[in-house]
């Protein structure tokens, strides 16, 4: 179907546009930019009029909660999700029941994920069979499935020497290793940071250096192996200095931080608030303004939701028995905008942070909209405010520690391959005669 977008402000980091622009969807993919290819007619006409069109974003961290925990999410609720917020791929971790660790189970993903013809599923499997820590899957034939990349989750690997043989093989065929830095020893029982907060509220707590010495293994091993390693959602301060340090020695890693961390600190953990219980856990001021700085100075990649839906009765406890986690997927946008306005960068380079760096970790030819691409779009008003009311999350996880705030930003329209898959009641959609 052949879809104009006219009267919209185009933002496209990678080609470096800025600018009032008419975009021309055909076959699935952008045909014309400015002007209309020749022959073109319209099926469908977007009036985009004081919005914003940008690459759709690509999401580093979405538990979607299939298979095995369908009473937290279904597949359906957060896909929708996903393009409500302007989400057009997203990559899901292995921590399911059971694991992803089987090329059936993410075949079976996918296809669910392509019956629904929403967002773009992306799914990283388990680095150990069940996420043990043990044995190495069958990275190759994974792979094969669709898998973009290796990962534990939130499961430890203790063993080093298992994590070295799987950085091996991974370098040996190009593969991408996904962790995330901690401990499991120094966190163990652990539910918020060291610091001022926990020690009043009596919280079990969990030391930086938890992060800091799981995080010098990971970079050594990826040292001496060569292997691609992406550090997933950083929350120190200590560690955005080692991230700095390892790129500037030459070191190919990436790393991604969450929107909750870029916005929030233990401060806001209040009076054991169990919407602030994350992983990782928020840590103190100075940690969030190191985030924020490495956000700007591109020792971080990307921005990721770490969307984490969750049970409401897990959630609604006291708050070292709650479920950690809090929905995303429908915040990420405004809450990048909030941050490109509190720290004055311009939109395009904030939309890279979630478009198309995310697309260069996951090895993808995504997150723009240059002619001939995937006509995946965003389309969005910037002006428009709207407070965060759980009842109105599409998400079946209606726990986020941003409810009741006020944001600014709402998306309009997505498209996922020349297709609207989501457009708000507010917005017109005129089909051509």
């Amino acid at each position: 179907m052949n879809i104009h977008i006219k009267n919209g402000r185009l933002i496209d980091p990678r080609n470096n546009i800025d600018a009032k622009l008419d975009v021309y969807v055909m076959d699935k993919r952008i045909a014309a930019i400015g002007q209309a290819p020749d022959g073109f007619m319209a099926a469908q006409v977007i009036d985009a009029a004081g919005m914003i069109v940008i690459p759709g974003l690509i999401d580093l961290a979405a538990r979607l909660r299939e298979p095995g925990y369908e009473y937290m999410a279904t597949l359906e609720s957060e896909m929708l999700a996903a393009v409500a917020g302007g989400v057009t791929s997203l990559a899901c971790p292995p921590d399911t029941d059971p694991p992803l660790d089987e090329p059936g189970l993410v075949e079976m993903l996918k296809h669910r994920a392509r019956n629904l013809n929403l967002a773009r599923l992306y799914p990283v499997a388990a680095l150990t069979t069940a996420l043990k820590g043990c044995e190495l899957t069958e990275m190759a034939e994974l792979v094969d499935a669709g898998c973009v990349a290796f990962s534990q989750a939130d499961a430890p690997l203790t063993d080093t020497r298992v994590l070295y043989r799987a950085m091996q093989y991974a370098a040996t065929f190009g593969y991408s290793v996904w962790l995330r830095p901690q401990d499991s020893f120094l966190a163990r029982d652990g539910v918020a940071h060291d610091g001022e907060v926990a020690t009043r509220c009596g919280l079990p707590a969990i030391p930086v250096c938890a992060e800091t010495i799981a995080l010098a293994t990971m970079l050594s091993l990826a040292r001496e192996t060569g292997a691609k390693l992406h550090i997933c959602r950083l929350s120190s301060a200590a560690g955005v200095e080692m991230i700095r340090t390892a790129k500037q020695q030459g070191l190919a890693v990436s790393c991604d931080v969450t929107m909750n961390h870029v916005h929030l600190s233990e401060m806001d953990i209040g009076y054991f608030d169990p919407n602030c219980r994350l992983t990782p856990p928020l840590r103190s001021l100075r940690d969030r303004a190191a985030l924020r700085a490495g956000l700007l100075d591109g020792t971080i990649d990307a921005i990721c939701s770490n969307h984490a839906p969750v049970d409401e009765d897990a959630k609604q406890l006291p708050f070292a028995e709650a479920e950690s986690g809090a929905t995303g997927l429908e915040l990420l946008l405004p809450l990048i905008l909030k941050w490109a306005q509190q720290e004055k960068i311009s939109l395009s380079d904030a939309v890279a942070r979630a478009t198309l760096r995310p697309a260069q970790i996951l090895g993808l030819d995504a997150g723009h909209l240059s002619i001939g691409a995937a006509a995946d779009m965003c389309v969005f008003d910037p002006e428009a405010c709207w407070r965060v009311e759980p009842a109105a999350l599409k998400s079946q996880g209606k726990n986020t520690p941003f409810t009741g705030m006020e944001v600014q930003g709402l998306v309009r329209y997505t498209l996922v391959d020349g297709k609207v898959v989501y457009q708000s009641q507010e917005s017109g959609l005129r089909i051509e005669d």
